[in-house]
């Protein structure tokens, strides 16, 4: 049960709770109150255009996820290491980390699961072994746990920053700095729901910290590496774009510009995973070496540059 008291004035209550649980989408929140989850002051609201005031009580019930049939799948998986404890992969393009709604097969999972026998059961039913996420058109390397012990511990590397994410990214225009730091707090977007946004913590934004450095300039365009502090949804595609610099490809945060390469998602790639072994405690670094795409975009900007 989630309960608090509203600090806004009159306030249509689908678009006041959307603003305070970032982590529901908007629809997903008017079926909570159609479905009779939500309570204000006491009394059952239906209406998702009813409208709560300042000191209004609103209690919302989350029914419990109804857990999906994972189903083992025999796709082919590139695997940069893998020993009893943890496997990491190079994620290909297109491939979603996890079955939701709308994806229910040709997950990472799917593949794993039919890779792994000892999955099943590691951090719940719907994202088994899943310590952290890659977005679907970002490649690169991805670790999941096969035991436990190692979903706790590498989950932990996490949270503390521990453990190293390294990605390049060609981004449009040329930053005048060799590097920096972006340290702005990122939220769901207060209108379209499936992007993230610079939102201020005061109103539900969490703190992101990117680091970034030049690697190539090419032209109008620049090869960056990144360096994730933390590990918001979508991160560096919108620390980019608030640079003034979206990456090349980003369907959602760039302008969509064609540059004439065929690009299967944004120019993205975690290319180095670095961590501590969760049993031997000795620290082990995965490199995914860059998708087909991403080097011919580079060869192709590279060329324009020096023409």
């Amino acid at each position: 049960m989630i309960e608090f008291y509203v600090e806004e004035s009159d306030i249509r209550i689908d678009r006041y709770l959307a603003d305070q649980l970032p982590d529901l989408s908007r629809s997903r929140i008017q079926k909570l109150i159609e479905s009779g989850h939500v309570q204000v002051n006491g009394e059952l609201c239906q209406s998702k255009k009813a409208e709560v005031a300042d000191g209004d009580f609103i209690q919302i019930e989350l029914p419990e996820a109804q857990p999906l049939e994972l189903k083992p799948e025999a796709i082919a998986l590139d695997i940069l290491y893998e020993d009893d404890s943890l496997i990491i992969v190079n994620k290909t393009a297109g491939m979603v980390v996890h079955p939701s709604a709308g994806h229910d097969s040709g997950t990472l999972v799917n593949a794993l699961l039919a890779h792994c026998e000892s999955l099943p059961g590691i951090n719940g039913i719907q994202r088994p072994g899943i310590v952290h996420r890659l977005d679907k058109d970002t490649t690169g390397a991805i670790v999941v746990a096969k035991t436990e012990a190692a979903f706790h511990h590498l989950q932990e590397q996490f949270r503390t920053k521990t453990a190293r994410r390294d990605y390049y990214a060609i981004v449009y225009g040329a930053p005048k700095q060799e590097s920096g730091t972006v340290d702005q707090p990122i939220g769901r977007h207060p209108v379209d729901r499936q992007k993230q946004a610079i939102v201020p913590e005061e109103k539900g934004g969490r703190r992101a910290i990117t680091h970034w450095k030049i690697k190539e300039r090419l032209g109008n365009y620049t090869l960056l590496e990144f360096e994730l502090e933390t590990g918001r949804t979508h991160q560096i595609r919108v620390h980019s774009a608030f640079m003034g610099n979206p990456i090349v490809g980003d369907p959602l945060y760039s302008s969509g510009r064609s540059i004439g390469v065929n690009l299967p998602g944004q120019a993205l790639h975690a290319w180095r995973l670095k961590l501590i072994h969760p049993v031997r405690e000795e620290w082990i670094e995965a490199i995914a070496p860059l998708p087909e795409s991403f080097t011919k975009l580079a060869d192709v900007l590279r060329r324009r540059s020096q023409s």
